[in-house]
């Protein structure tokens, strides 16, 4: 017959069940029962080390206890301590096998410490304890989800939502994998059901669908709402919902701080002697070892490191494509590791034990990125670099590599990390990449007449602003056409009829599918002018333009993402295409258009500066970086 304390704990009535509970000890203050629903009723009410306190008395009076140690290993994972979780779930498993919540709270442990290793067969020995938890069909969806597994994991964010149809964050989980799928429609209509209960979160989403896919309907009143929200002090707004909308530097670094204060701290992982040996020891960290634009920009770099004074060790939590870029990278490093089924804190310790001197995190804050690896301090000095535009908003995170242009020293308060400047350029580039032949205009699929303005970029770096601008060009140039990425259908058709609400022909539009990265770079020859989009300017596109002889005209932006373009054409000797505002950009960029002899002679000086300038001189640049790792050397050695 239960108690009337336990009748209020199994009624939810915790903070009433613990007062009972302890009136019951102050009769009996043995009573194991009683000692176990008081720790319980400790663990619901948020009490954490007071409710571990509890169940360490539980189990010294009974240390075979199983559900005692299934509630303390429950307790010890939500105070972020999964390792003695873990040795809870397996005892409490060891005693009693058939216990579903066991091998639940063990695969999450499992989760935290390495990843998805392990953690799945957990989570579907619990479903087979247990069919109607949808805990275990939620946390399996995760593990699902980091493996690439898409649609297993959709399926299985479907049957947790089967059981608990009102749980918000399953909602919200499923509606950013659908995002990631590139599903808007879907997305979308996920966010939509959570906007009631997490209005923030929806908005996110929301706004990103909504730029993904060019619908502009809420173009305004997306970007005061999360310009607002931000001012109000939100912790939900992300970088990736701001950047398509905003690129002030202040409102991303706060943006940025939203994520990486709700990081897990578990370090300082790293307890060697820095800097020990002879070589600096570089650890290379990013989900892009493949066919990726990072790794095209740095494969000649990583190539051209001075192995004499420097040793380089990959950590790769990304795909396999099997590309010749993939093989050529792993070529580049003296140990690559694969760590893509591994949890954060499990790389983090794989860096210190590997005497990681300099961690560099190519990734930042963008899709798949590693922070959790450098949340625990894995490595002495700790640099953002490359991936990311923009500040990690992270205290853990030492220096940001940039340049002059996209990060002015005046702009230091905007960032978390020390700005250090590379002399010439932030971008690398590598010079041995191939160069291919130009295709014709009839197999780029564009008119054999007429002027071709051209922006490669994705298409959720387009705003209304700046098709306006376009579309003026387009009336102004006679015969001319307006080339872009084909990224999805629903933003083809939103941009076919923003240009009829312009009153332009939608077939003055051009959509170039997506094709390997040779391809593209032939096409791209014939067009005649690159349209750089603000607030989120071309990167890795900018240069591909540049490296085909395609001039680019940009407007130079707030933050450092809206100042790239401007780095690569200084660093390229062209700092007459870089303007200060729109109005000077669509001035420009229609004077090219109407003065043919005008561009000829840029197209001719990109020509030459191509061989001369610092852009593609993959060895200056390197050379460069390295002194940047050896200055980091000297301030740390100095106690700076």
């Amino acid at each position: 017959m239960q108690s009337p304390a336990q009748i209020l704990l199994v009624q939810n009535r915790f903070g009433e069940a613990l007062v009972a509970f302890d009136a019951d000890l102050a009769v009996a203050p043995g009573d194991a029962n009683a000692m176990f629903g008081r720790a319980t009723a400790l663990k619901h009410l948020g009490r954490l080390q007071e409710a571990r306190a509890a169940f360490d008395r539980v189990l010294v009076r009974a240390p075979n206890a199983a559900g005692a140690l299934n509630n303390r290993g429950d307790t010890l994972l939500a105070l972020g301590l999964p390792n003695e979780a873990l040795a809870d779930f397996d005892r409490a498993i060891e005693l009693q096998s058939g216990m579903a919540q066991a091998h639940l709270g063990r695969g999450i442990a499992l989760q935290r410490l390495h990843g998805t290793e392990g953690s799945l067969a957990c989570f579907t020995r619990a479903l087979m304890l247990w069919p109607e938890c949808a805990d275990a069909f939620f946390f399996r969806a995760l593990s699902l989800e980091r493996l690439g597994r898409s649609e297993e994991a959709l399926s299985d964010y479907d049957r947790a939502l089967a059981l608990e149809p009102h749980s918000v964050t399953t909602m919200g989980n499923r509606a950013t994998l659908l995002l990631a799928l590139k599903r808007f429609a879907e997305a979308a209509e996920g966010f939509r059901l959570i906007e009631p209960f997490a209005p923030t979160k929806a908005l996110n989403g929301l706004s990103y669908a909504a730029a993904h896919t060019c619908d502009w309907s809420g173009w305004e009143k997306y970007r005061g709402d999360i310009i607002a929200a931000l001012a109000a002090g939100s912790h939900d707004i992300q970088p990736g919902a701001l950047i398509a909308y905003s690129n002030e530097p202040a409102l991303m670094k706060v943006a940025a701080q939203n994520i990486t204060t709700s990081i897990v701290r578990s370090g300082p992982r790293w307890h060697g002697k820095p800097f020990s040996s002879a070589k600096i020891r570089l650890g290379y960290c990013s989900a892009d070892f493949y066919a990726h634009a990072t790794s095209r920009l740095m494969a000649g770099v990583w190539e051209g490191h001075d192995r004499n004074r420097f040793e380089l060790i990959a950590f790769d939590f990304g795909p396999d494509d099997q590309s010749p870029l993939r093989a050529r990278v792993k070529s580049a490093f003296d140990r690559f590791h694969v760590v893509s089924d591994k949890s954060p804190e499990a790389v983090a310790q794989m860096i210190a034990d590997e005497g990681i001197d300099i961690a560099i995190d190519l990734m930042g804050l963008t899709a798949n990125a590693p922070s959790g690896i450098f949340a625990s301090r894995p490595a002495p000095v700790q640099v953002n670099y490359l991936g990311y535009p923009g500040t990690m908003g992270a205290e853990f995170m030492d220096y940001l590599l940039a340049d002059a242009v996209v990060a002015p020293i005046s702009h230091q308060e905007f960032y978390a990390e020390k700005i250090l400047h590379l002399p010439d350029c932030y971008q690398p580039n590598d010079a041995n990449r191939i160069r291919p032949t130009a295709s014709s205009r009839a197999e780029a699929g564009l008119p054999e007449r007429g002027f071709v303005f051209c922006c490669f970029n994705n298409n959720w770096k387009l705003n209304p602003l700046l098709f306006d601008i376009w579309m003026r060009l387009l009336k102004r140039v006679p015969g001319s056409v307006l080339w872009l990425i084909e990224d999805n259908q629903a933003a083809v058709a939103n941009l076919r009829r923003a240009a009829i609400a312009r009153e332009i022909d939608q077939t003055r539009l051009i959509f170039a599918p997506r094709v390997a990265s040779k391809l593209h770079l032939a096409r791209q020859a014939n067009a005649d002018l690159f349209l750089d989009t603000l607030p989120y300017n071309a990167h890795t596109t900018a240069s591909d333009a540049l490296w085909m002889g395609v001039p680019l005209v940009t407007a130079k932006g707030e933050g450092f993402a809206g100042r790239v373009a401007a780095s690569l054409l200084s660093a390229i000797g062209l700092p007459e295409l870089i303007t200060d505002n729109l109005t000077d950009y669509e001035n420009l960029a229609l004077a090219l258009a109407q003065d043919p002899a005008r561009l000829a002679i840029l197209k001719q000086k990109l020509e030459t500066n191509q061989r001369t300038a610092p852009l593609f001189d993959t060895t200056r640049f390197t050379r460069n970086l390295e002194a940047a790792y050896e200055k980091m050397r000297e301030a740390f050695l100095a106690g700076d």
